[in-house]
Parts: C-alpha cells; sequence; structure tokens
C-alpha cells in the first residue's frame, strides 16, 4: 500500500511515503530567508508522496532555533516561492510546519524573553548564538507567562502565516503541536498553570490550539490544515501522563473539521499502544500519518492494518534523497552515520545535497 496514491481532499499524493519535518539550520542570513541550497535539497526529494517542511517560525518571538527559516516577512515568503515552484516542478507536493517554540527558546534567539502559559523553565537546551561567536547549544531562557494580549496576538501570528504559506505556492500547513512547544505547552499541566480559561481542567487545556485550529481553518481551508501531536513523547519538561487522554479527546473534536491529516510522531517509535492506535481510529475517521523510526516493512504493516494512512520518514530521506526508488527497486539505502549526523545543524552543502541520487 506504501506506494499507493491518495488523495488528501483534492490534494492527490503520488504515494504514502511523507518526508517527515527536520531541523536543517541553513539559512540565508541576515532575516533567516530560505536559501537556495533549501531550494535545491527539497527539491531532490520531490519523489515523496508529501514533504513537510522543517519547522518554520511564524514570528520572531516563535523563533527558538537560529537559522530556521521564517514565515512572516516577504523575503522569507519570497525565499520559499522558490522551494515550493522548485518541488511542484518535479511532481511533488508539500506542506510547511508552522512553529512557535514557547518557552524552549532565548533571548538572543528571539529577540525578546520567550512566552509559554506559564512563567515556568525547566532544564533545555537550544541551538543559538555563543557567547564566543558561531552558533552552538545554549541554555534556554526563563520565560514570561502570555497574556490575553499575547494569546491574541499568536493566534492571529498562526493565522497570517497560514495565509502567508498559501502565497509562497504551499500546498498546506501542519501545526506543530508536538514535542513539548507552545501548542503542546498549553495542553500539559506540568507547563500550564493558569488560572484562566486556558488553564485548569482538560478542556481549558485544548481551547488555545482549538482555536488556532479554527482561525487557521476559516483562513485557508481545513483541507490545507493538518496538526501534529506527539502524545508518548515526552517534551522539555518530561512526558505527560495525561496527553495520550487529551489526544483522544482532540481527534474527536477535530473529527467533524475536515483538516488534511492527523500526524502523530511517535519519537523513537513502539512507545504507542496499539490499544491508543485503535482508539484514535474509532474516534478520527480521516487521514493519520505516523512517525517514528519506521522501516518500509513496518510502514506497510501499519497501513496494512489500517492504523494509518501515510508513513513519514525522517532521517532516510537526509541520506537518501530518492528513499522511495530505491525502496520501490530494493536498491540499499545509504545509512545515516557519525558522519551525516555531524552535518544536521547548520553548514553548506556537505551532508544536505551531495547525496548520491542511486
Amino acid at each position: 500500500m506504501i506506494f499507493t496514491p491518495l488523495m488528501l481532499g483534492s490534494l492527490p499524493l503520488a504515494n504514502r511515503f511523507v518526508m517527515a519535518p527536520m531541523t536543517r539550520a541553513r539559512t540565508d542570513q541576515p532575516g533567516d530567508r530560505p536559501s537556495e541550497l533549501m531550494m535545491k535539497y527539497y527539491g531532490q526529494r520531490a519523489g515523496a508522496g508529501l514533504i513537510i517542511t522543517e519547522g518554520a517560525p511564524i514570528s520572531t518571538v516563535a523563533r527558538g532555533y537560529s537559522l530556521t527559516p521564517g514565515i512572516y516577512t516577504q523575503a522569507q515568503i519570497d525565499g520559499w516561492k522558490r522551494v515550493t515552484d522548485e518541488v511542484h516542478a518535479k511532481g511533488g507536493k508539500i506542506f510547511i510546519q508552522l512553529w512557535h517554540v514557547g518557552r524552549r527558546s532565548h533571548a538572543s534567539i528571539a529577540g525578546e524573553q520567550p512566552v509559554s502559559p506559564s512563567a515556568l523553565k525547566v532544564p533545555d537546551r537550544v541551538y543559538g548564538p555563543l557567547p564566543q561567536g558561531g552558533f552552538g547549544m545554549i541554555e534556554t531562557g526563563e520565560p514570561r507567562a502570555m497574556t490575553q494580549e499575547d494569546i491574541d496576538a499568536t493566534i492571529a501570528d498562526f493565522t497570517q502565516a497560514a495565509v502567508n504559506a498559501m502565497e509562497a505556492g504551499f500546498d498546506g500547513v501542519e501545526l506543530h503541536g508536538a514535542h513539548g512547544y507552545l501548542l503542546e505547552q498549553f495542553l500539559c499541566r506540568s507547563s500550564n498553570q493558569r488560572s484562566d480559561r486556558y488553564g485548569g481542567g482538560q478542556e481549558n487545556r485544548q481551547r488555545f490550539l482549538l482555536e488556532v485550529i479554527k482561525a487557521v481553518t476559516a483562513a485557508i481551508g481545513a483541507e490545507r490544515t493538518a496538526l501534529r501531536l506527539s502524545p508518548y513523547v515526552g517534551g522539555s519538561g518530561g512526558l505527560d501522563p495525561e496527553l495520550p487522554e487529551l489526544t483522544l479527546k482532540l481527534a474527536a473534536a477535530l473529527a467533524p473539521l475536515g483538516l488534511a491529516y492527523l500526524h502523530l510522531s511517535e519519537g523513537g517509535g513502539n512507545g504507542m499502544p496499539d490499544s491508543f492506535r485503535e482508539q484514535l481510529r474509532e474516534r478520527y475517521s480521516r487521514p493519520i500519518m505516523v512517525a517514528g523510526n519506521y522501516t518500509l516493512e513496518s510502514g506497510q504493516a501499519m497501513l496494512s492494518r489500517g492504523l494509518a494512512d501515510l508513513i513519514a520518514f525522517g532521517q532516510p530521506f537526509i541520506t537518501n534523497p530518492d528513499l522511495v526508488r530505491r525502496c520501490r527497486e530494493g536498491l540499499a539505502l545509504t545509512p545515516v552515520d557519525d558522519a551525516a549526523q555531524a552535518t544536521f545543524y547548520g553548514g553548506g552543502a556537505e551532508g544536505y545535497t551531495d547525496y548520491p541520487i542511486a
């Protein structure tokens, strides 16, 4: 099934391979504009049924990692347009991942104090400017609690970023609600200790995410909007025991909206029980995407069981631009070794666009 087409609403996908979102930190400076190298990188991987870009910050305060491409200035929009044109010219489809890191940032990256549902810091490190020059891992800063004005402005930023993505030629947007970033920070009791309508019980903690989704779908359409969650992967504050239950409730609330897909990040994999997958499928009949160290065989098995419709591959797409063809023809894959991992973040063409095509 993994090689068969799939319709995401009215968007035809050539196969069910998805290139998962992966931060690569190779923007043009100043202004974190998508670079010429990025255009080549994504174009090389257009054989995927769908590409999801690396996380794109929706505003300056949304940024938590240096050299990540935004979607909030005209120069960034223009840069992304070159990327989408290249992917479409090669027959591919591409969504942009809209990103707000919340407290997982530092003022030297975001330009101001990081924001979060509550003023709670946990030990965490992000990719940012080093005091001696260059870039590396730095400790996050102390966040401040978001006001209602901040919340309203952030919903507007997500919405404008989605509109900008349409101008840039994307086929849709994926909201990053996983891995301990802002949308998940509102969901988790450990990071959300508010006493207003956005905190407390599960219904209140879902409110911000649902308001963002409804605003974005109203602006660009539900068929162009997707969501990523990670109910069994701990963020910077650890695994929240309520997240699986909250995810099932969210799925039931989202099902009538007609989103493009629901994307479940499983981290290293094997942590998501079948009982959860079955309950999710009962509540959510729209396309489900899974990501988490899948192989061709394990991905096909998940599709055959009817528990997923799309399989996202991360690191194999880094070292194998033609991953789909290699899998279809039974060709050997270039492994993700220590040398490849050393080039994940920052740098130039080496380890980025110079992997051979079989």
